[in-house]
């Protein structure tokens, strides 16, 4: 399985929402599968412009899962493998590449949704963490997206994904 994303990334983010945390587990859990979570159980991303990320090799065994039948994001898994590679956003024109996948990825610029980590879980304090998506967090997405147009663009499966 090899992606390719060109430019730089929106932005690297830790996500310690209760969907992202359910997800790691299952594929986790998944046979043979590479490990999704950090050692605290956060899931790293690297946001992406989902026009700039294409799939140069092995599309046809990508294989989605979601949390709930209507849930507006999916978790797709190499089938090969058992390796988580991305989470998409329903109408969103980013993708969030899970960064322990990715060799030589960027440093963590912030952590989001602590308000869902198990109680008294500690922070490690190295990046600002916010209890929900922060104004910094929600801007580079807009960012982003306005410098595309504002248009989404069709998924990395060749898909167009509704709500």
């Amino acid at each position: 399985m090899v992606f390719e994303a060109a430019g730089a990334p929106i932005l690297t983010t830790v996500c310690d929402c209760a969907s992202c945390r359910e997800a790691g587990r299952r594929i986790e859990a998944l046979p043979g599968a590479a490990p999704v979570l950090d050692a605290d159980g956060g899931t790293s991303f690297v946001l992406h412009r989902k026009d700039r990320v294409r799939c140069t090799s092995g599309g046809e065994q990508l294989k989605e899962y979601r949390l709930k039948p209507d849930s507006p994001t999916r978790r797709v898994v190499a089938t090969c493998c058992n390796s988580a590679m991305f989470l998409e956003f329903n109408k969103g024109h980013w993708l969030s590449l899970y960064r322990n996948r990715i060799p030589g990825a960027p440093p963590v610029e912030m952590r989001v949704m602590t308000r869902d980590r198990p109680d008294g879980a500690p922070l490690d304090g190295n990046v600002p963490a916010y209890a929900t998506h922060s104004v910094a967090f929600m801007w580079r997405l807009f960012a982003a997206w306005f410098a595309m147009g504002l248009r989404t663009p069709r998924g990395i499966d060749g898909t167009k994904i509704e709500a």
